[in-house]
């Protein structure tokens, strides 16, 4: 089996584990948490006047429903995501709520969309996995009309985002063996460096590349804190394996270290983001 491959199988054995369990048990907290996050996309979409809408790594699906709400029975967003236990969550509340959006369980990096199907593609923190970001957006253009909009929302560097390795930086002594985040890898930051995103960009079809930084207050509440880092991130993903009292100790002093982010029963960080905004180009792809 060649390193692609493996890779590939990686990433669908996470987001079908345990990763995509704890991502759809804490849906309420992290679409609260990312509620600014996600009325910037759907303030862009409407902006765009776009009314079919490809939501990019959807997750359990909170930014493809408000899209569909804010679109109404005129258009259609559609939800994509490689994890089936987040695509079941979020075709569950779309059933519940009856609004216009469908989900697809499924690897937008290669996935057979319909050509020129969608007037946008959107995503929030969810175009930072693909093994083959060129390929992949390659992929996405096809899936757009002509001059359609890509609005994607990602992650800069980690050193302006204290709060997201927080967890991470006060585990590592107690977990000697806890992956390291590596830059130049699919993950949380691989889109941190603005010039490699419009390389990436530029090279998959995409023009009139328009990267800006914003920065997003967010919060959760304080009660939901240790349930949030034990759950998720890197630290999330390790823990299920240690003894109970290495457990302990982590938990505490992970917790001592987001203190500098708790305002009382809320916890408040900065999400420095880029967003990240492009036309298809009408040239032809290879």
């Amino acid at each position: 089996m060649d390193s692609a491959r493996r890779a590939d199988d990686e990433q669908a054995a996470r987001w079908n584990g345990p990763a995509g369990q704890a991502w759809g048990e804490l849906k309420g907290v992290r679409e609260e948490m990312f509620r600014p996050i996600e009325e910037l996309l759907v303030d862009a979409v409407a902006a765009e006047k776009a009314r079919h809408v490809l939501d990019v790594g959807c997750g359990t699906g909170g930014l493809t429903l408000a899209v569909a709400r804010r679109l109404g029975p005129g258009g259609r967003c559609v939800g994509v995501d490689i994890s089936e236990p987040m695509i079941s969550r979020a075709r569950e509340d779309a059933e519940q709520e009856d609004v216009w959006a469908s989900f697809v369980c499924a690897d937008a990096q290669d996935h057979a969309f319909e050509s020129g199907a969608f007037d946008a593609v959107i995503s929030r923190f969810g175009v930072m996995f693909f093994l083959d970001p060129v390929r992949a957006f390659a992929n996405l253009r096809r899936a757009v009309r002509d001059e359609g909009a890509l609005r994607c929302v990602v992650w800069r560097d980690p050193a302006e985002n204290p709060f997201m390795t927080t967890a991470q930086r006060a585990a590592s002594p107690l977990l000697p063996d806890l992956p390291v985040r590596r830059p130049d890898e699919p993950g949380q930051f691989a889109f941190a460096d603005a010039d490699k995103v419009r390389r990436l960009l530029a090279e998959s079809g995409w023009a009139g590349i328009d990267i800006r930084p914003v920065d997003v207050v967010c919060t959760l509440p304080e009660q939901e804190l240790v349930r949030y880092f034990t759950r998720l991130g890197p630290v999330g993903m390790y823990l299920p394996g240690v003894d109970e009292q290495t457990r302990g100790r982590v938990v505490r002093r992970v917790r001592a270290a987001f203190e500098p982010f708790v305002h009382g029963t809320e916890v408040r960080f900065t999400a420095a983001c880029w967003m990240v905004g492009a036309r298809a180009s009408s040239a032809k792809l290879s």
